[in-house]
């Protein structure tokens, strides 16, 4: 499905992330992957599995100093020539913004550092790697419902993730003419050390798997399943949109007995 596509993934943290799902089957299904890091922490790590995924390259990016952004592109083009997809998989709030009401936690330093890190850094990849994209080429972040509803103590990542759906669909406006396409993929509940920090986060997985159309939680696979056919030439016609992999939870107003 991507066959010999150059796909660069940003926001690998750890081996049971989303991210971890989507890098295997984009390997599985042929494609020449490099992954970024954000510092000596995730070195050990990011080597490692880039070792079992065709000694894909890797480098270091800190996503909040646009000269290492500059940096990262600039070194996937030296060793690619050009960019054929890219995965942003990147999203942090400071813990006491996404817990209780949102009228007692939001700071402004809190809601800075939450949306350069979660959204910003999306624009800042997408605005520094355009030029060096191919034709037809594809990029994709990862969202979440909780940029439409109010979803409990998700609060200010919720904002930063409708600010990140708004970039896709301004950015899918801008760089269509120039064959690359831009979507998002909003994936239902998935049990990840990432969403651990999520305050009541098992009781939103277990009433979530009850209320979906499909009665059950989806799969990091599922979700790497849809990432790789919209970094493929199977999705030539998509672009701008939020495709949700969720069990169908999004379609409903309300459970029906």
């Amino acid at each position: 499905m991507v066959n010999d596509k150059k796909i660069l993934v940003i926001g690998l943290a750890n081996k049971y992330s989303i991210a971890a799902s989507i890098c295997d089957v984009l390997y599985e299904q042929g494609a020449e992957l490099a992954f970024s890091y954000q510092n000596e922490r995730f070195e050990k790590f990011i080597n490692g599995f880039a070792a079992t995924h065709g000694d894909a390259k890797t480098f270091v990016c800190d996503l909040s100093n646009d000269s290492e952004i500059k940096d990262l592109i600039k070194n996937c083009v030296e060793n690619w020539g050009e960019i054929d997809g890219i995965v942003h998989s990147v999203g942090f709030s400071p813990a006491d913004q996404i817990s209780g009401n949102i009228e007692d936690c939001i700071t402004r330093e809190g809601f800075a550092i939450t949306h350069d890190i979660s959204s910003y850094s999306f624009a800042a990849v997408v605005k520094e790697a355009a030029p060096y994209m191919s034709k037809s080429s594809s990029i994709i972040t990862l969202t979440y419902i909780g940029s439409q509803e109010a979803t409990p103590n998700y609060n200010v990542m919720g904002m930063a993730k409708a600010s990140l759906e708004a970039g896709v669909r301004y950015f899918s406006a801008s760089l269509g003419s120039k064959g690359i396409r831009v979507n998002a993929v909003s994936a239902g509940p998935i049990k990840t050390l990432a969403a651990s920090g999520i305050k009541g986060f098992k009781s939103m997985l277990n009433k979530h798997g009850k209320e979906t159309p499909l009665g059950r939680n989806i799969t990091a696979k599922e979700v790497g399943n849809t990432s790789a056919f919209l970094l493929s030439d199977l999705s030539s016609g998509i672009t701008g949109q939020v495709i949700y992999v969720d069990g169908g939870y999004n379609i409903q107003a309300m459970k029906f007995d």
